[in-house]
Protein backbone atom coordinates (compact mmCIF):
# COMPACT_ATOMS: atom_id res chain seq x y z
CA UNK A 1 0.00 0.00 0.00
CA UNK A 2 2.93 1.68 0.71
CA UNK A 3 4.68 1.63 -2.64
CA UNK A 4 1.27 2.17 -4.49
CA UNK A 5 0.92 5.49 -2.57
CA UNK A 6 4.69 6.86 -4.23
CA UNK A 7 2.83 6.26 -8.09
CA UNK A 8 1.89 8.64 -10.27
CA UNK A 9 -1.57 9.33 -10.77
CA UNK A 10 -1.57 9.77 -14.24
CA UNK A 11 1.05 7.11 -15.36
CA UNK A 12 1.03 4.99 -12.78
CA UNK A 13 4.96 5.50 -12.50
CA UNK A 14 6.98 5.35 -9.31
CA UNK A 15 7.59 9.22 -8.42
CA UNK A 16 10.89 7.83 -7.52
CA UNK A 17 12.77 6.07 -9.89
CA UNK A 18 15.50 4.56 -7.62
CA UNK A 19 12.34 3.04 -5.78
CA UNK A 20 10.03 1.62 -8.50
CA UNK A 21 13.57 -0.04 -10.12
CA UNK A 22 13.78 -1.92 -6.49
CA UNK A 23 10.30 -3.18 -6.46
CA UNK A 24 10.59 -4.65 -9.93
CA UNK A 25 13.72 -6.35 -9.80
CA UNK A 26 12.40 -7.88 -5.80
CA UNK A 27 9.21 -8.36 -8.32
CA UNK A 28 10.75 -10.24 -10.98
CA UNK A 29 13.29 -12.27 -8.55
CA UNK A 30 10.17 -13.77 -7.01
CA UNK A 31 8.35 -14.51 -9.89
CA UNK A 32 11.45 -16.60 -11.25
CA UNK A 33 11.39 -18.66 -7.65
CA UNK A 34 7.89 -19.48 -8.21
CA UNK A 35 8.61 -20.98 -11.95
CA UNK A 36 11.54 -22.42 -10.41
CA UNK A 37 9.38 -24.68 -8.03
CA UNK A 38 6.90 -25.26 -10.82
CA UNK A 39 9.32 -26.96 -13.29
CA UNK A 40 10.99 -29.04 -10.07
CA UNK A 41 7.81 -29.91 -9.08
CA UNK A 42 5.93 -32.91 -9.38
CA UNK A 43 1.94 -32.38 -9.57
CA UNK A 44 1.35 -35.65 -10.93
CA UNK A 45 -0.35 -36.95 -7.75
CA UNK A 46 -2.21 -34.57 -5.53
CA UNK A 47 -2.16 -36.10 -2.02
CA UNK A 48 -5.02 -37.04 -1.02
CA UNK A 49 -7.52 -34.83 1.95
CA UNK A 50 -7.19 -35.88 5.27
CA UNK A 51 -10.06 -37.89 6.31
CA UNK A 52 -12.18 -35.40 9.73
CA UNK A 53 -12.09 -38.22 12.33
CA UNK A 54 -8.72 -40.20 12.72
CA UNK A 55 -10.85 -42.33 14.79
CA UNK A 56 -13.88 -43.44 14.13
CA UNK A 57 -16.22 -44.04 17.02
CA UNK A 58 -17.99 -46.92 17.57
CA UNK A 59 -21.06 -47.96 20.11
CA UNK A 60 -19.68 -49.44 23.36
CA UNK A 61 -20.73 -53.00 24.00
CA UNK A 62 -23.61 -53.45 26.78
CA UNK A 63 -20.89 -54.61 28.83
CA UNK A 64 -17.44 -54.30 30.44
CA UNK A 65 -17.76 -55.40 34.01
CA UNK A 66 -14.88 -58.02 34.77
CA UNK A 67 -12.83 -56.75 31.92
CA UNK A 68 -11.21 -53.03 33.06
CA UNK A 69 -8.22 -55.66 33.86
CA UNK A 70 -7.61 -56.88 31.06
CA UNK A 71 -8.23 -54.35 29.32
CA UNK A 72 -5.00 -52.05 31.45
CA UNK A 73 -2.78 -54.47 30.77
CA UNK A 74 -3.60 -54.96 26.96
CA UNK A 75 -3.12 -51.20 26.49
CA UNK A 76 0.23 -50.80 28.32
CA UNK A 77 1.67 -53.32 26.51
CA UNK A 78 0.33 -51.90 23.27
CA UNK A 79 1.96 -48.44 24.25
CA UNK A 80 5.65 -50.52 24.28
CA UNK A 81 7.68 -49.41 21.43
CA UNK A 82 8.67 -52.91 20.74
CA UNK A 83 5.12 -54.49 20.43
CA UNK A 84 3.23 -54.38 17.49
CA UNK A 85 1.13 -57.33 16.57
CA UNK A 86 -1.09 -58.10 20.07
CA UNK A 87 -3.18 -60.43 19.58
CA UNK A 88 -6.78 -61.81 22.04
CA UNK A 89 -8.25 -64.37 21.94
CA UNK A 90 -10.80 -66.73 23.76
CA UNK A 91 -14.40 -68.41 22.90
CA UNK A 92 -16.91 -66.91 21.27
CA UNK A 93 -18.77 -64.56 23.37
CA UNK A 94 -16.43 -63.99 26.13
CA UNK A 95 -15.47 -59.98 25.49
CA UNK A 96 -12.97 -59.77 22.60
CA UNK A 97 -14.78 -57.47 20.94
CA UNK A 98 -15.66 -55.54 23.79
CA UNK A 99 -11.96 -55.09 24.63
CA UNK A 100 -11.40 -54.15 21.52
CA UNK A 101 -13.58 -51.51 20.93
CA UNK A 102 -12.46 -49.69 24.04
CA UNK A 103 -9.25 -49.96 22.67
CA UNK A 104 -10.94 -47.92 19.50
CA UNK A 105 -12.45 -45.15 22.30
CA UNK A 106 -9.35 -44.96 24.33
CA UNK A 107 -7.10 -43.91 20.83
CA UNK A 108 -10.09 -41.43 20.33
CA UNK A 109 -10.25 -39.63 23.61
CA UNK A 110 -6.31 -40.03 24.38
CA UNK A 111 -3.96 -37.73 22.40
CA UNK A 112 -1.41 -39.65 20.31
CA UNK A 113 0.89 -39.40 17.15
CA UNK A 114 -1.04 -41.76 14.77
CA UNK A 115 -2.57 -40.76 11.37
CA UNK A 116 -5.10 -43.09 11.05
CA UNK A 117 -7.13 -45.64 13.56
CA UNK A 118 -8.24 -48.11 11.13
CA UNK A 119 -11.31 -50.67 12.21
CA UNK A 120 -11.80 -54.05 9.87
CA UNK A 121 -14.66 -56.28 11.01
CA UNK A 122 -13.75 -59.57 9.74
CA UNK A 123 -15.69 -63.18 9.15
CA UNK A 124 -14.74 -66.44 8.77
CA UNK A 125 -14.60 -66.36 4.78
CA UNK A 126 -12.76 -63.33 4.93
CA UNK A 127 -10.87 -61.93 1.60
CA UNK A 128 -8.36 -59.85 1.38
CA UNK A 129 -10.29 -57.23 -0.97
CA UNK A 130 -12.70 -56.16 2.35
CA UNK A 131 -9.73 -55.27 4.40
CA UNK A 132 -8.46 -53.36 1.47
CA UNK A 133 -12.07 -51.67 1.15
CA UNK A 134 -12.26 -50.82 4.83
CA UNK A 135 -8.94 -49.40 4.40
CA UNK A 136 -9.69 -47.37 2.09
CA UNK A 137 -12.19 -46.06 2.34
CA UNK A 138 -10.45 -44.75 5.68
CA UNK A 139 -7.74 -42.64 4.04
CA UNK A 140 -10.17 -41.09 0.96
CA UNK A 141 -8.27 -43.78 -1.63
CA UNK A 142 -12.62 -45.34 -2.03
CA UNK A 143 -13.60 -44.17 -5.33
CA UNK A 144 -15.71 -45.17 -8.36
CA UNK A 145 -12.56 -47.55 -10.21
CA UNK A 146 -11.58 -48.87 -6.55
CA UNK A 147 -13.17 -52.41 -7.02
CA UNK A 148 -12.64 -52.91 -10.77
CA UNK A 149 -8.37 -52.91 -9.89
CA UNK A 150 -6.65 -55.62 -8.91
CA UNK A 151 -5.59 -57.14 -5.58
CA UNK A 152 -2.22 -56.06 -6.67
CA UNK A 153 -3.36 -52.81 -7.92
CA UNK A 154 -5.00 -51.86 -4.41
CA UNK A 155 -2.06 -52.95 -2.76
CA UNK A 156 0.58 -50.91 -4.34
CA UNK A 157 -2.04 -47.31 -3.79
CA UNK A 158 -2.35 -48.24 -0.16
CA UNK A 159 1.50 -48.74 0.15
CA UNK A 160 2.04 -45.21 -1.84
CA UNK A 161 -0.39 -43.39 0.98
CA UNK A 162 0.75 -45.01 3.38
CA UNK A 163 4.21 -45.43 3.34
CA UNK A 164 4.92 -42.54 5.31
CA UNK A 165 1.59 -42.83 8.02
CA UNK A 166 1.40 -43.76 11.08
CA UNK A 167 -1.41 -45.77 11.65
CA UNK A 168 -3.16 -48.58 14.20
CA UNK A 169 -5.72 -51.69 12.26
CA UNK A 170 -7.57 -53.19 14.80
CA UNK A 171 -8.82 -56.33 13.07
CA UNK A 172 -12.07 -57.96 14.54
CA UNK A 173 -12.81 -61.72 14.14
CA UNK A 174 -9.84 -63.20 12.42
CA UNK A 175 -10.30 -67.24 11.63
CA UNK A 176 -6.68 -67.41 10.23
CA UNK A 177 -3.60 -65.64 8.66
CA UNK A 178 -4.04 -61.87 7.49
CA UNK A 179 -1.39 -61.21 5.06
CA UNK A 180 -0.64 -57.55 5.87
CA UNK A 181 2.19 -57.51 3.16
CA UNK A 182 0.09 -58.18 0.76
CA UNK A 183 -3.00 -55.84 1.64
CA UNK A 184 -0.61 -53.21 1.40
CA UNK A 185 0.35 -52.40 5.00
CA UNK A 186 3.66 -52.59 6.48
CA UNK A 187 4.50 -55.61 9.09
CA UNK A 188 4.83 -54.09 12.58
CA UNK A 189 8.30 -55.68 13.39
CA UNK A 190 9.78 -56.18 17.42
CA UNK A 191 12.65 -53.63 17.08
CA UNK A 192 10.74 -50.23 16.21
CA UNK A 193 6.97 -50.95 16.28
CA UNK A 194 5.72 -47.43 14.82
CA UNK A 195 2.71 -49.10 13.41
CA UNK A 196 0.01 -50.92 15.44
CA UNK A 197 -2.04 -54.05 14.86
CA UNK A 198 -4.38 -55.51 17.23
CA UNK A 199 -6.77 -58.59 16.47
CA UNK A 200 -9.06 -60.94 17.72
CA UNK A 201 -9.51 -64.39 17.48
CA UNK A 202 -10.65 -67.60 18.64
CA UNK A 203 -7.56 -69.80 19.39
CA UNK A 204 -3.83 -69.31 20.63
CA UNK A 205 -2.72 -70.81 17.19
CA UNK A 206 -4.05 -67.78 15.23
CA UNK A 207 -1.86 -65.81 17.46
CA UNK A 208 1.33 -67.63 15.99
CA UNK A 209 0.03 -67.42 12.91
CA UNK A 210 -0.18 -63.89 12.97
CA UNK A 211 3.44 -63.67 14.74
CA UNK A 212 1.63 -61.81 17.29
CA UNK A 213 4.21 -59.79 19.83
CA UNK A 214 2.23 -60.81 22.92
CA UNK A 215 -0.85 -62.55 23.01
CA UNK A 216 -3.89 -62.15 25.48
CA UNK A 217 -6.24 -64.85 26.78
CA UNK A 218 -9.90 -63.19 27.49
CA UNK A 219 -11.34 -65.46 30.13
CA UNK A 220 -15.15 -65.64 31.40
CA UNK A 221 -15.88 -63.65 34.11
CA UNK A 222 -15.71 -64.41 37.91
CA UNK A 223 -18.44 -64.99 39.94
CA UNK A 224 -18.99 -61.44 41.77
CA UNK A 225 -18.75 -59.79 37.97
CA UNK A 226 -21.20 -62.27 36.48
CA UNK A 227 -23.43 -61.93 39.41
CA UNK A 228 -23.38 -58.27 38.99
CA UNK A 229 -24.05 -58.08 35.21
CA UNK A 230 -27.05 -60.57 35.81
CA UNK A 231 -28.67 -58.61 38.56
CA UNK A 232 -28.04 -55.53 36.13
CA UNK A 233 -29.70 -57.29 33.42
CA UNK A 234 -32.93 -58.69 35.64
CA UNK A 235 -33.65 -56.23 37.79
CA UNK A 236 -34.04 -55.50 41.41
CA UNK A 237 -38.26 -55.54 40.97
CA UNK A 238 -37.76 -58.90 39.84
CA UNK A 239 -35.44 -60.03 42.27
CA UNK A 240 -37.46 -58.55 45.47
CA UNK A 241 -40.84 -59.95 43.89
CA UNK A 242 -40.76 -63.48 45.80
CA UNK A 243 -37.78 -64.36 48.59
CA UNK A 244 -37.62 -67.47 46.72
CA UNK A 245 -36.31 -65.65 43.63
CA UNK A 246 -32.44 -64.39 44.79
CA UNK A 247 -31.25 -68.03 45.75
CA UNK A 248 -32.87 -69.37 42.10
CA UNK A 249 -31.36 -66.27 40.30
CA UNK A 250 -27.68 -66.90 41.71
CA UNK A 251 -28.13 -70.83 40.24
CA UNK A 252 -29.53 -69.60 36.94
CA UNK A 253 -26.17 -67.11 37.07
CA UNK A 254 -24.42 -69.89 37.76
CA UNK A 255 -25.74 -72.02 34.37
CA UNK A 256 -24.15 -69.50 32.40
CA UNK A 257 -20.62 -70.14 32.94
CA UNK A 258 -19.11 -66.74 33.35
CA UNK A 259 -19.91 -66.07 29.99
CA UNK A 260 -21.12 -62.05 29.37
CA UNK A 261 -23.55 -62.40 26.69
CA UNK A 262 -25.23 -65.85 27.95
CA UNK A 263 -25.40 -63.63 31.81
CA UNK A 264 -27.59 -60.53 29.01
CA UNK A 265 -29.28 -62.68 27.01
CA UNK A 266 -30.33 -64.61 30.02
CA UNK A 267 -30.95 -62.24 32.56
CA UNK A 268 -32.79 -60.12 29.73
CA UNK A 269 -35.38 -63.01 28.99
CA UNK A 270 -36.25 -63.53 33.34
CA UNK A 271 -36.08 -59.72 33.74
CA UNK A 272 -40.10 -60.33 32.96
CA UNK A 273 -40.51 -63.76 35.19
CA UNK A 274 -41.83 -62.86 38.83
CA UNK A 275 -42.80 -66.52 39.93
CA UNK A 276 -40.36 -69.36 41.64
CA UNK A 277 -42.01 -71.47 39.01
CA UNK A 278 -40.70 -69.77 35.95
CA UNK A 279 -36.90 -69.60 37.49
CA UNK A 280 -37.75 -73.36 38.16
CA UNK A 281 -38.33 -74.21 34.93
CA UNK A 282 -35.33 -72.06 33.14
CA UNK A 283 -32.59 -73.87 35.76
CA UNK A 284 -34.32 -77.34 33.99
CA UNK A 285 -33.90 -75.78 30.65
CA UNK A 286 -30.68 -74.49 31.15
CA UNK A 287 -29.57 -78.18 32.22
CA UNK A 288 -31.21 -80.12 30.09
CA UNK A 289 -30.55 -78.28 26.36
CA UNK A 290 -26.91 -78.41 26.51
CA UNK A 291 -26.38 -81.95 25.12
CA UNK A 292 -28.31 -80.72 21.79
CA UNK A 293 -25.15 -78.51 21.12
CA UNK A 294 -21.80 -80.43 21.00
CA UNK A 295 -18.17 -78.47 21.30
CA UNK A 296 -16.87 -75.37 23.31
CA UNK A 297 -20.51 -73.59 22.15
CA UNK A 298 -22.79 -75.89 24.14
CA UNK A 299 -23.13 -73.41 26.99
CA UNK A 300 -23.60 -69.95 24.49
CA UNK A 301 -25.23 -71.51 22.39
CA UNK A 302 -27.78 -73.22 24.82
CA UNK A 303 -28.10 -70.37 27.15
CA UNK A 304 -29.05 -68.26 23.56
CA UNK A 305 -31.95 -70.91 22.74
CA UNK A 306 -33.46 -70.23 26.14
CA UNK A 307 -33.15 -66.53 25.76
CA UNK A 308 -35.02 -67.06 21.95
CA UNK A 309 -37.60 -69.12 23.74
CA UNK A 310 -38.50 -66.14 26.10
CA UNK A 311 -38.93 -63.94 23.77
CA UNK A 312 -42.28 -62.31 24.02
CA UNK A 313 -44.57 -64.34 21.10
CA UNK A 314 -44.21 -65.49 17.39
CA UNK A 315 -43.84 -62.24 16.10
CA UNK A 316 -40.80 -61.19 17.57
CA UNK A 317 -39.26 -64.58 16.52
CA UNK A 318 -40.03 -64.18 13.43
CA UNK A 319 -38.72 -60.55 13.69
CA UNK A 320 -35.19 -62.19 14.73
CA UNK A 321 -35.29 -64.62 12.43
CA UNK A 322 -35.67 -63.05 9.35
CA UNK A 323 -32.96 -60.31 10.41
CA UNK A 324 -30.69 -63.44 10.75
CA UNK A 325 -31.00 -64.35 7.16
CA UNK A 326 -28.75 -60.64 6.48
CA UNK A 327 -25.40 -61.77 5.89
CA UNK A 328 -22.82 -61.38 9.05
CA UNK A 329 -21.74 -58.13 10.38
CA UNK A 330 -23.96 -56.25 7.50
CA UNK A 331 -25.87 -52.81 8.81
CA UNK A 332 -29.74 -53.79 9.17
CA UNK A 333 -31.58 -50.48 8.72
CA UNK A 334 -35.13 -51.18 10.35
CA UNK A 335 -36.92 -48.67 7.39
CA UNK A 336 -35.64 -51.07 5.17
CA UNK A 337 -36.48 -53.96 6.60
CA UNK A 338 -40.63 -52.70 6.82
CA UNK A 339 -40.08 -51.88 2.93
CA UNK A 340 -38.93 -55.91 2.34
CA UNK A 341 -41.93 -57.18 4.84
CA UNK A 342 -44.73 -54.72 3.21
CA UNK A 343 -42.75 -56.19 -0.25
CA UNK A 344 -43.22 -59.89 0.93
CA UNK A 345 -46.56 -58.94 1.91
CA UNK A 346 -46.10 -59.61 5.89
CA UNK A 347 -47.37 -56.18 6.33
CA UNK A 348 -50.07 -54.07 4.92
CA UNK A 349 -48.49 -50.47 5.68
CA UNK A 350 -46.46 -48.37 7.20
CA UNK A 351 -49.03 -46.55 9.29
CA UNK A 352 -49.23 -48.07 12.82
CA UNK A 353 -46.62 -50.36 13.17
CA UNK A 354 -43.14 -48.23 12.69
CA UNK A 355 -42.48 -47.32 16.34
CA UNK A 356 -43.85 -50.78 17.22
CA UNK A 357 -41.36 -53.04 15.35
CA UNK A 358 -38.29 -50.54 16.22
CA UNK A 359 -39.14 -51.09 19.70
CA UNK A 360 -39.26 -54.54 19.27
CA UNK A 361 -36.21 -55.13 17.24
CA UNK A 362 -34.11 -53.01 19.89
CA UNK A 363 -35.40 -55.84 22.21
CA UNK A 364 -33.78 -58.50 19.75
CA UNK A 365 -30.86 -56.88 18.72
CA UNK A 366 -28.19 -58.11 20.44
CA UNK A 367 -29.05 -61.51 19.32
CA UNK A 368 -28.47 -60.22 15.86
CA UNK A 369 -24.62 -60.83 15.58
CA UNK A 370 -24.68 -64.31 16.33
CA UNK A 371 -27.66 -65.71 14.47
Amino acid sequence: YQEVEKLCLVCLWSKNCSSGYKIGRKVFKTLQQVQGLTNEGDFKEVPQPVPENLVDERPLPPTVVGLQSTFDRVWRCLMEEQMGIVGLYGMGEVGKTTLLTQINKKFLHTPNDFDFVIWVVASKDLQLEQIQGSIAKKINLFNESWNSRSLQEKSQDIVKNMSNKKFVLLLDHIWELVDLSQVGLPVPCRTSASNKTVFTARELEVCGQMEAHKSFKVERLGYEDAWKLFEEKVGKEILDSHPDIPELAETVAKECGGLPLALITVGRAMASKKTPREWEHAIEVLRSSAYKFSGMESRVFSRLKISYDFLPGDETRFYLLYCSSYPEDYKIFVEDLIDCWICEGFLDEYDGFEHEIKDTLLFVSFFMHVC
